[in-house]
């Protein structure tokens, strides 16, 4: 089913994939405005200077690291940030990259 997406277990988030997921501005971006929402949020509603297709590139590159995770609602794609597992892994690791200076 096309809806269903695969997330990896907090088990298999790995730091390399993490950070590598987080050293990319637009990423960075994505993750600082979802930190703001514990609701999360449909990506499309982060403004972001890139087409939809490069969004959703982002997006997927999160999800596979095992930042984010994005689950169906509706017709929309709510995204969330991971932060209780990657608090768990990684303790302080996103709260220095979310308070350091952009």
């Amino acid at each position: 089913m096309p809806d269903e997406l695969t997330h990896p277990d907090r088990a298999a988030i790995r730091i390399d994939q993490v950070l590598h997921a987080l050293a990319d501005p637009v990423r960075l971006t994505i993750v600082r405005e979802l930190a703001k929402l514990a609701e999360g949020t449909p990506c499309g509603t982060i403004d972001l200077p890139v087409s939809k297709s490069t969004r959703t590139h982002h997006i997927r590159t999160l999800r596979e690291a095992g930042v984010v995770r994005v689950r169906p609602s509706g017709t929309a794609r709510i995204t969330t940030l991971r932060r209780d597992d990657l608090d768990a892994l990684y303790p302080g690791l996103l709260d220095g990259i979310l308070n350091a200076p952009h």
